[in-house]
């Protein structure tokens, strides 16, 4: 387990807790244990952050970046039916993996791991008020013009698997609306369906 402990900068002094965290199925209950002592934060604000911090999508993007698949312990069937790969499986694993590091290291060590994996996501909330929603809000006032919805189209992804930067472009009724870029897929078309509320390109077509 040790190259994981080395991907993670924390040590097990209790090795078997990572074990059973690793063994699928996983111990995914045990984080939202964790979670409720966390802050003070007014109780609609925080279940909001913490939708985005623990998106199955997100939760896959921290569990990939840790290469979390390749230490799972599985059986040859799971396995060969690509469980390594699997998003619950990776999502469900990445919890375990929380709720392991805050029983054999306490609250501080699990939080520290938390904050370190998800610095990306929390500069992103910084940035992006929760409340929010630019492509259902771009969506919604394009179809009030036509019944056509955008389009996101990827144009390019570049970087190593763990730190990709995918770049997406908006596009409706032939106009490219917008361009934005992301760890995400979902992240970029995000981006580019801000840029296109700030442009408003559609208004040639009137």
């Amino acid at each position: 387990m040790s190259p994981l402990e080395e991907r993670i900068g924390y040590k097990f002094r209790n090795s078997l807790l990572l074990a059973e965290a690793l063994t699928h199925p996983s111990l995914g209950h045990i984080t939202e244990h964790l979670f409720q002592h966390f802050g003070d934060e007014a109780e609609g604000q925080l279940t909001k952050l913490r939708s985005r911090l623990v998106s199955r999508e997100t939760l896959k993007i921290h569990a990939a970046a840790l290469d979390l698949g390749r230490y799972l312990l599985m059986g040859h069937g799971e396995e060969a039916s690509g469980g390594r790969e699997r998003t619950s499986t990776l999502t469900d694993a990445f919890e375990a993996l929380i709720g392991a590091l805050y029983l054999d290291g306490g609250l501080d060590t699990a939080r520290k791991f938390i904050l370190a994996q998800a610095r990306s996501v929390l500069e992103q909330i910084a940035e992006e008020p929760v409340d929010v929603n630019p492509k259902g809000d771009l969506q919604e006032l394009l179809q009030s013009i036509s019944p056509r919805s955008p389009v996101y189209e990827l144009i390019t992804q570049s970087g190593p698997e763990h730190e990709k930067t995918f770049v997406v472009q908006a596009i409706w009724e032939g106009i490219v609306l917008g361009q934005g870029s992301g760890r995400s897929k979902k992240q970029a078309e995000t981006s580019a369906a801000l840029e296109a509320m700030k442009l408003k390109r559609w208004r040639t077509l009137g």
